[in-house]
């Protein structure tokens, strides 16, 4: 899931290389941050957080086929 994460916000960003995903398990639920350069956090969120809450609904639907629970963090 976290290949699939990187791969989707790479497509986002100018700066492709700022991008980093990192991965913990907190109790049961996956969590998963994602890092990118300053200048693309407005591509990666976008207007009023409809890009970011789409992100989270594609996690959640890859998570919930393999009965795993999950948590998309956007970190600047």
């Amino acid at each position: 899931m976290k290949e699939l994460l990187e791969v989707i916000v790479k497509g986002l960003v100018d700066n492709k290389d700022e991008v980093a995903v990192e991965e913990k398990t907190v109790g049961q639920m996956l969590v998963l941050s994602v890092k990118v350069a300053q200048g693309d956090m407005g591509q990666v969120i976008g207007k009023q957080g409809k890009m970011a809450k789409s992100i989270r609904n594609v996690m959640k639907s890859v998570a919930s086929r393999e009965h795993k629970k999950i948590n998309v963090e956007f970190v600047g």
